[in-house]
């Protein structure tokens, strides 16, 4: 499977496994990172059956995980 990602995403995705890196020596890639937070969110039980679309479910993530995006 693949899934286009912006480059926006990407870099920051870079930087997320740099830090990462950085603080705890381990060494995480994208895909890593990205599986992660697909299965947290799964994990996490959260209900986006009704989302309406990709803003839609970022902001209700973002809500959920403390972030003031709307």
């Amino acid at each position: 499977m693949s899934v286009v990602l912006f480059d926006r995403q990407i870099h920051q995705l870079d930087r997320l496994a740099t830090e990462i890196r950085v603080k705890t020596g381990k060494v995480l890639n994208r895909a890593e990172i990205i599986r992660g937070l697909i299965d947290g969110l799964i994990e996490s039980g959260m209900d986006i059956t009704s989302t309406a679309s990709e803003a839609d479910l970022r902001g209700r993530v973002a809500r959920r995980l403390g972030s003031p995006y709307r």
